[in-house]
């Protein structure tokens, strides 16, 4: 890494630190209902809808709730698409989606995933993606917000079988913390020359005239020659250009704020109307990472220790950053067949200028390699840079933290409560290792635990592994591939991993519009996210029921540095293994066929 590199981290790593903080407070505010200048307004809601904050539920009506909220979106953005042709702002006249695709993308942006399987601007209208889109990036951010908020209150809990009132949790989630800060963000964007706006397309005279010549055709369609036999040309030019335009600033606020990914446009963060320059770049890697590391913070608050949510954070900005520096370093390092011939063997394998293929000259190597550890650290999926154009051991620091089940901060609330289930399992390996029922926040860790971080842990490798296995023995799935040989290969793997862990990137260079990929993909983004939440809450239920013991000498401290190095070790060991020999296939061989002498 170069000096550019280091800074660009090293500013980014405390600006994250220097919101999460204040942010986190503000989260546990909001959550437990102590903002006063809001009550009004929530009681006049609450009244509206029928809803008594203050009735607790249990684990199964909480996660019933959850669930229904979430059916209720997908079929609400399923008959946006399909209905689009007859409804409003709608100024290109785009036509009804296919089945298949509604249904893919339904399930993509009510599972927080945003695959996106079209172009934006060619296939969705104006209300398509103001309404039925942006909206569930909303409450698919709050619905991660309340789950791991419900998952701490059976941490913080003495014997209580309640986690709190999943309708208003998800009313504060969204007024008071998604709302406010996502309205800021959208007019931050728009200053920084982000378009937000309902005009049609614009076609649009660009500075330069392109001329070329065609061959000219007759009435029958064959070419014209002359005497002498030769292909008679004429003369093309053209000067316009149609720019898409739309409400965008709007979308690419949440989007960011509440993990979400995908884009307005299809070029997504690459696009210079949706990323305009190196400072809002850096706002939205700021926005991605703002709320999971908030969240953290708000853990520590919530069940009375800081020190555990400093642990936590930390145990995440480790893993962070080691993979952020081999990110880009393997991105500067560059392909060895195009390095420049040197006197040194050393300098024979280096790129010269690093590996800029697939990447924005308005950003370079440092801030793509940078947004794509962010993105695929946390469950965004939003992409400033080709990631099917990383170099392989470059393409696979993205794939391999999507593996990990994205708790390197992680979504907004995904990446906490998946980070927790591996911290049980850390607490239930150290109490075997030294023969005590292990305990963690004064709640001893039992059987009914242990099988649901089971099926929480084993739920996303099960998918990635049996839907990759399924795309590549099928021909509908082969059909997909651009790139023959590993790389085809890891096409699928990265598709697979980005779905069924919630992410929403891609290697773009699979061709997965089509109804195999949009049903396959669409089934591993929906069990993928609710095939977690669902243990999840039912770990918050049984946790809650506990009562808190006091820590004695036995007790194996969790908010210090052994425990970090505990909790680092568990991901990487059981979230990693599973994958060890679908790696092997894919980005491994591949980065050996490329480097040989290595």
């Amino acid at each position: 890494m170069n000096a550019s590199a280091w800074m660009l981290l090293v500013a980014f790593a405390a600006a994250v630190l220097a919101v999460s903080w204040p942010l986190g407070r503000y989260l546990v505010c909001v959550m437990e209902g102590r903002l006063e200048f809001v009550r009004p307004v929530e009681r006049a809601l609450f009244r509206l809808a029928g809803i008594d904050p203050e009735a607790g539920m249990g684990w199964k009506p909480y996660a019933l709730g959850v669930l229904l909220f979430n059916a209720l979106g997908l079929a609400l953005v399923y008959g946006a698409q399909r209905l689009q042709g007859l409804l409003p702002l709608n100024p290109q006249g785009f036509g009804a989606v296919s089945p298949d695709s509604s249904f893919n993308t339904a399930v993509s942006f009510v599972t927080n995933t945003n695959w996106q399987g079209y172009g934006g601007e060619s296939t969705m209208s104006y209300l398509t993606q103001m309404v039925a889109l942006v909206g569930q990036n909303f409450f698919s951010a709050a619905t991660g917000i309340v789950v791991v908020i419900a998952l701490i209150r059976g941490f913080a809990a003495k014997s209580s079988g309640s986690l709190g009132n999943v309708w208003a949790d998800l009313t504060r989630a969204t007024l008071w913390i998604l709302l406010p800060i996502s309205f800021v963000l959208a007019l931050f964007f728009v200053s920084q020359g982000v378009i937000q706006n309902f005009k049609p397309y614009e076609t649009v005279t660009t500075l330069e005239t392109l001329s070329y010549s065609v061959p000219k055709l007759d009435a029958e369609g064959q070419p014209l020659k002359d005497a002498a036999g030769a292909a008679v040309t004429e003369e093309v030019k053209t000067q316009e250009q149609t720019l898409a335009m739309g409400p965008v600033a709007s979308q690419l606020a949440i989007k960011m704020l509440g993990t979400n990914g995908g884009g307005f446009f299809n070029a997504n963060s690459a696009h210079p109307y949706e990323n305009p320059n190196a400072l809002s770049n850096f706002f939205q890697m700021l926005a991605i990472f703002a709320i999971p590391g908030a969240l953290c913070f708000a853990f520590g608050q919530m069940v009375g220790d800081r020190r555990q949510g400093v642990a936590v954070f930390a145990a995440m900005a480790i893993m962070f950053t080691a993979f952020a520096i081999g990110a880009t370093h393997f991105e500067q390092q560059g392909n060895p067949l195009l390095a420049a011939a040197g006197a040194d063997q050393q300098a024979s394998l280096t790129q010269p200028g690093g590996n800029m293929e697939g990447k924005e000259a308005r950003f370079g190597i440092a801030a793509s390699s940078l947004f794509a550890t962010i993105t695929t650290a946390a469950s965004c999926g939003a992409v400033n840079a080709m990631h099917d154009s990383f170099t392989p051991l470059g393409g696979a620091v993205p794939l391999v933290l999507m593996q990990l089940g994205e708790v390197v901060f992680g979504g907004v609330g995904s990446g906490l409560y998946g980070m927790l289930i591996f911290a049980i399992m850390a607490v239930f390996l150290a109490g075997l290792m030294i023969g005590r029922t292990p305990e963690y926040l004064g709640k001893k860790i039992e059987a009914a635990e242990m099988k649901m971080v089971s099926i929480a842990i084993l739920v996303t490798p099960v998918l990635v592994l049996a839907g990759t296995a399924i795309a590549v023995m099928s021909e509908a799935g082969r059909a997909g591939i651009a790139n023959p040989g590993a790389h085809g290969f890891s096409e699928i793997l990265y598709a697979l991993s980005s779905a069924a862990n919630n992410n929403g990137s891609a290697f773009a260079g699979l061709s997965a519009n089509t109804p195999f990929y949009n049903w396959l993909l669409g089934l591993a983004m929906w069990f993928g996210r609710f095939g977690v939440i669902v243990p999840v809450l039912a770990i918050a239920g049984s946790l809650a029921a506990k009562k808190r013991i006091a820590a004695t000498e036995g007790s194996m401290p969790t908010h210090g540095p052994l425990f970090v190095v505990l909790l680092i070790g568990t991901v990487l060991l059981v979230g990693l293994l599973n994958y060890v020999p679908a790696l092997a296939l894919g980005p491994v061989i591949e980065h050996l066929v490329l480097w040989p002498k290595l």
